[in-house]
């Protein structure tokens, strides 16, 4: 938990450094809010239920779809652009395996309100911003569905969303049996993909999103075979992908989308993305700076006096003291087991000076201080 707070607070600093604020939703949110942006095949792989009113409810699978029903709900006259970050768990009914699991932790952002370049490579830089601050160098892969759909254009509805779903999957074999299938295959695995994509659809908006990331020199490649399986994605799209976790290997997704008229709102442009938590957990090695930790260690006439003493050490440093009735070689045992680095000792003289006996558990040395010396020496402990 350490670990994973400290990457969460990382992530937090980041997103409110580049003007996000956060936003909370509930836990289980209307089953329709899902099946309308996703269709009625969701309800195979998330957690549903009738609650005791007859309502249909879902455990969310997502947090994009309940962030857009709150801005649909209480938001749409709020000054644009709005800028949201989000940190909470998610459920999904599939069968769980390494690095997807029924229970998840997702952290993302939304940006509503704009569909400019700008916007679109705000948030990919964001995206980047976040992953470094945990020092994981993954490449951004950034593509462009109006590309792909330009490619099927002349094709009915269904046929184009399979042929989506075919690209997002990789299926090359199954979407080479679609009409103009080989046209996105070649688009896709192209040397140069955006001269190859400019012979089938206007790439102009795409040019200004990297010429931003340029000028924010954020690393990326042209990916033309991104294309996120959901139908509510307008135009750019990017992912994210970490070294040595196996076929589970995304750990960020996103691009430029509406949402919020499926939930009774304005037609609003918006860009987000989400970071699977778990898998960054085990993309990347994080270690913050644990502070010093103490334990008060008393001789059995001094444990009310010892009291004392924690209270006044826990308003500036974590601070410990027996509750087991120790003597206090076996409080000094505990301390070394437990990993303390320093450790009060209080015994009558100590009492009687006022001056306590600080020991430093990794190096043996002791000296004899008033309290706040203690402090002193403890917060400029390295």
């Amino acid at each position: 938990m350490a670990k994973r707070r400290f990457a969460e607070l990382r992530f937090r600093n980041v997103a409110e450094r580049w003007g996000y604020g956060e936003i909370a939703t509930p836990a289980f949110e209307p089953l329709d809010l899902f099946t309308i942006k996703s269709g009625e095949a969701i309800k195979d792989e998330i957690y549903s239920f009738t609650d005791r009113g007859g309502r249909a409810l879902a455990l969310r699978p997502e947090l994009t779809a309940p962030v857009m029903r709150v801005y649909a709900n209480e938001l749409q006259s709020a000054p644009k652009p709005l800028k949201f970050y989000y940190f909470g768990d998610c459920f999904r009914y599939e069968r769980p395996q390494s690095g997807r699991y029924r229970q998840f932790w997702q952290f993302g952002v939304e940006l509503i309100g704009s569909e400019r370049p700008e916007a679109d490579a705000e948030v990919i830089a964001l995206a980047q911003h976040m992953l470094r601050s945990l020092g994981l160098e993954a490449k951004i892969h950034v593509g462009s569905l109006d590309v792909l759909r330009a490619v099927f254009c002349e094709l009915d509805d269904e046929t184009c969303a399979l042929a989506m779903r075919l690209i997002d999957k990789g299926d090359f074999d199954r979407l080479q049996e679609l009409p103009h299938g080989d046209t996105a295959i070649s688009i896709i695995e192209a040397p140069d993909p955006l001269s190859e994509a400019q012979s089938v659809a206007s790439i102009d908006h795409l040019l200004q999103v990297l010429e931003l990331l340029d000028t924010l020199a954020i690393a990326y490649d042209v990916d033309f075979g991104i294309a996120r399986g959901l139908e509510y994605y307008t135009g750019i799209v990017f992912e994210a992908y970490a070294h040595d976790l196996g076929a589970q290997n995304q750990v960020l997704g996103g691009g430029a989308y509406r949402l919020a008229h499926l939930f009774g709102g304005d037609d609003v442009p918006a860009t987000g993305f989400g970071i699977g938590f778990d898998r960054i957990m085990r993309a990347v090695t994080v270690h913050g700076e644990e502070p010093p930790r103490i334990i008060v260690v008393p001789t059995k006439d001094a444990r009310i006096y010892a009291l004392g003493v924690a209270d006044e050490l826990r308003a500036h440093v974590s601070t410990d003291v027996d509750v087991m009735g120790r003597t206090v070689r076996a409080q000094l045992t505990y301390a070394n087991s437990a990993s303390f680095d320093f450790a009060v000792i209080i015994g009558k003289s100590e009492m009687q000076t006022s001056k306590l006996t600080l020991r430093n558990l990794r190096t043996g040395e002791q000296e004899s201080l008033c309290v706040q010396e203690i402090i002193d020496r403890v917060l400029s402990y390295t």
